[in-house]
C-alpha cells in the first residue's frame, strides 16, 4: 500500500514500495510495520527515538536502486503496536529487530541506524555479528556523548514522567521548537517534516514509549560500551553533522576508535538529521560505502 506522507512528497516516478507487517513472537501477537523497496543485498534502516520509517523518505528511492531496503517502525513507535509495560532497552529492541530479520527471511544485512536506532543497531551486531555485514551509524547515541544523560534522569523521575506524558502531546509549539533544533540550518527543513513526525505521535502510548527508553538510558549506555569490542571487526561508516545538538559531534572520534575499519564523514553546518537536511550528500556517502 502506497502512502505519500510516509515516504515523501515527491518520490521519483519509478519508485515504488510496499507497506507490510510482521507479527512478533515476543511479545506475542505484537505487530511491527515496515516499508519494503528494491532488490539486491539487504539493507535494514533503523530510525531514531520517536522517529519511524518516514525518516527515510528522501533516502529510500536512491538506496532501493541497489539494495533490498527494509525501513522499520520499532515496536512502541511509528505505526507499530504499542503493547503496554514492555522492555524498551537497547537489548530488547535489538532482539526484536533480529526477530524481524527472521520473519522476513533476512539472513544477513547492512544495518543503518540513526541516533537511538544507531545504538540499537550496534547491539544487534553484538548479539549476532555473523548477520551484520556492515554498520552505517548516523549520529548514533554512544557512551561518549553527554547529551541526553541528564535529561534521562529527569524524565525517569516519578513526578516528572507523568507530567511529561500529559503535556508533550498538548504542546505543538514545543514540539516544533525541538524539531527545529535538529537542523543546522532551519531553511533546510523539508516542508513535510514536522507534520510527518507528528502524525504517529497522536497515537496513545507514544510518549510512554519515550519515557520507557529514558528510564534505561544510562544503564543501556554502559552495556553498549561493554559490547563494543565484540563488533570492532565490522566495517563501519559514521555520519555526523557538525552542528548536531542531540548527539555530540565531538564523541565521533572516540567512537571511531572502537572499530578497526571505520570511516567518519562529517557534514559541516548540518544538524542531527542529515538524511533530511542534505539528502543528496547523505545518499552519496551511504552508496559509496555499500558493496
Amino acid at each position: 500500500m502506497n502512502s505519500r506522507l510516509d515516504v515523501g512528497t515527491n518520490p521519483p516516478q519509478e519508485f515504488s514500495f510496499e507497506e507490510r507487517w510482521i507479527t512478533l513472537d515476543d511479545p506475542p501477537g505484537a505487530r511491527m510495520r515496515y516499508l519494503s523497496a528494491g532488490s539486491g543485498p539487504a539493507l535494514v534502516l533503523v530510525h531514531g527515538l520517536l522517529g519511524y520509517s518516514f525518516s527515510w523518505r528522501l533516502a529510500l528511492p536512491t538506496l532501493s536502486q541497489r539494495s533490498a531496503v527494509y525501513a522499520i517502525d520499532l515496536l512502541g513507535t511509528g505505526f507499530s503496536d504499542r503493547p503496554p509495560d514492555q522492555d524498551y532497552s537497547f537489548r530488547a529492541s535489538a532482539r526484536r529487530l533480529l526477530q524481524f530479520m527472521d520473519k522476513t527471511g533476512v539472513a544477513s544485512c547492512d544495518l543503518l541506524g540513526t541516533s537511538h536506532g544507531g545504538a540499537v543497531a550496534m547491539v544487534v551486531a553484538a548479539l549476532a555479528p555473523e548477520r551484520v555485514r556492515g554498520l552505517i551509524l548516523v549520529a548514533p547515541v554512544n557512551p561518549w556523548s553527554a547529551h541526553g544523560k541528564r535529561l534521562s534522569v529527569l524524565l525517569s523521575n516519578s513526578l516528572v514522567a507523568p507530567l511529561f506524558a500529559y503535556l508533550a502531546p498538548r504542546m505543538p509549539s514545543v514540539q516544533e521548537f525541538y524539531h527545529g533544533r535538529m537542523f543546522g540550518d532551519p531553511r533546510r527543513i523539508p516542508p513535510d517534516s514536522m507534520e510527518g513526525y507528528r502524525k504517529p505521535l497522536r497515537i496513545p502510548g507514544s510518549y510512554e514509549y519515550a519515557l520507557a527508553v529514558a528510564r534505561r538510558w544510562n544503564r543501556d549506555l554502559r552495556e553498549l560500551e561493554s559490547v563494543l569490542p565484540c563488533i570492532a571487526h565490522i566495517p563501519t561508516l559514521l555520519i555526523w553533522g557538525s552542528r548536531d545538538t542531540a548527539v555530540d559531534p565531538l564523541s565521533a572520534s572516540q567512537l571511531k576508535k572502537q572499530f578497526r575499519d571505520c570511516r567518519l564523514v562529517m557534514f559541516e553546518g548540518v544538524g542531527h538529521l542529515p538524511y533530511e537536511e542534505t539528502p543528496e550528500q547523505f545518499n552519496r556517502a551511504v552508496a559509496e560505502f555499500l558493496p
